[in-house]
């Protein structure tokens, strides 16, 4: 696949994962594989899941506002419910709830009319398929004998496995041809190695039918991008790459789960998140009846204020100083010339950055455009000093970001010093 240029600088998607685990308010596909309940009356939730308030054109003012460039819907979990009107089979909200409608289609447009890129997640894994667990796959573990997922031993059945791979390529090929989405984003691969799911295939199939379409790397092997879940990376993966994370602690509409990360936290994994060169994808799962709660509305419009006011900093920049330079994230303008410093404390007296060999033309406040006086102290031979800027008295109430002018391109001293 190609990387587009438009997801390096999206910075920020925001992930729905919207399905009937929303009825009951219980684990997205994993309760039915579990044991929480039983096949039988997961499937059952479709009766309730109704769509009744869903206006897509609401989720992509909302998805706007918060910053987003992006947005990516889980078209079919590993429950196997589709959002669309399939025509691979007749497991869909279209066919079986009272929602009666192509789900993926409006949520398609709507974001288009707004200038959002196009996400659609699928899973690989069918938990509701009847073909899906007739073969086993290479790992052997807790679940290797879960009947939603594998045969029996003994028991595999690969002409049954051939015809789910054509339904599996059947729904693909609908996603793509008839939505073009933007982005693909996979799930679900652990199941059954690459050969298993032909993967080398797929790709070749994605890339011919859907070439401008980004793919996550969830496609193993063909994906342009790493995809860390819910916990920040120490170290960023090499490459493009986005964290995907929780509002709160769960992915679909749990009304029991009132752990909502506050929008500091939010804004900070969000710089650090693009400091680090990487993109957020934000997630949060709408009610059966389409509405997305108060409390995760309020968190993204908190987070698209802090970007409304510190733009500068976020689009248009890259990953910025390695750590050590500055205590905090940074990114660096397009251009190379201007560093842009997140501070989420209250400093005290100064900020300090290390190692730039460049001469300083300016340094102000973002959010304000006040300049801040700077000087440079120390320095030898070929070791620059230490940049301490004035601490500004005009602080965002969230991370403040200082603007930091260079001479030139940026020039980082990166050696142990002389003694």
């Amino acid at each position: 696949m190609t990387l587009q240029p438009w997801f390096a600088d999206a910075k920020l998607g925001i992930f729905v994962h919207w399905g009937v685990y929303a009825v009951n308010g219980v684990t997205e596909s994993w309760s039915m594989f579990n044991g929480e309940i039983s096949p039988e009356d997961y499937l059952r939730q479709l009766d309730g899941f109704t769509a009744a308030r869903f206006d897509p054109d609401a989720w992509a003012e909302l998805f706007h506002r918060a910053g987003a460039r992006y947005a990516v819907l889980t078209a079919k979990h590993h429950d196997g419910v589709a959002l669309w009107d399939t025509d691979a089979g007749d497991l869909s909200v279209v066919r079986r709830a009272p929602a009666g409608r192509d789900l993926v289609a409006a949520y398609a447009a709507a974001m288009r009319r707004r200038d959002l890129k196009v996400g659609l997640y699928f899973s690989h894994a069918d938990w509701s398929h009847p073909d899906y667990a007739t073969v086993r796959g290479p790992v052997v573990d807790a679940n290797s004998d879960n009947p939603l997922a594998y045969a029996p031993p003994g028991r595999e059945d690969p002409e049954r496995w051939e015809r789910f791979l054509a339904f599996h390529r059947a729904q693909l090929d609908e996603l793509v041809d008839r939505f073009a989405p933007d982005l693909l984003w996979f799930d679900g691969q652990w199941e059954r190695d690459e050969s298993q799911w032909r993967f080398a295939q797929l790709g070749e199939r994605i890339r011919a039918r859907a070439p401008h379409t980004v793919v996550n790397g969830r496609l193993t092997g063909f994906g342009d991008y790493a995809t860390p879940e819910q916990g920040l990376p120490v170290t960023a993966p090499d490459g493009p790459w986005e964290l995907c994370l929780t509002v709160n602690d769960s992915w679909g509409y749990r009304p029991q789960d009132r752990n909502h990360k506050s929008v500091r936290q939010l804004v900070r994994t969000f710089a650090e998140v693009i400091g680090a060169g990487g993109n957020l994808l934000l997630d949060v799962g709408p009610k059966p009846d389409g509405t997305i709660t108060p409390e995760q509305t309020d968190r993204l419009l908190g987070l698209g204020d802090w970007i409304g006011r510190n733009r500068d900093a976020v689009h248009g920049t890259r990953a910025g100083l390695p750590p050590g330079h500055h205590y905090g994230p940074s990114t660096l303008s397009a251009d190379r010339r201007t560093v842009y410093l997140l501070c989420f404390d209250a400093p005290r007296e100064f900020v300090a950055v290390r190692g730039l060999r460049n001469a300083v033309r300016r340094v102000s406040v973002l959010h304000t455009g006040a300049e801040l006086a700077h000087r440079v102290v120390g320095g030898f031979a070929d070791v620059p000093g230490v940049l301490y800027v004035d601490a500004p008295t005009t602080l965002d109430g969230y991370a403040t970001v200082l603007a930091v002018e260079l001479d030139g391109e940026l020039d980082l001293y990166r050696g142990d010093g002389h003694g």
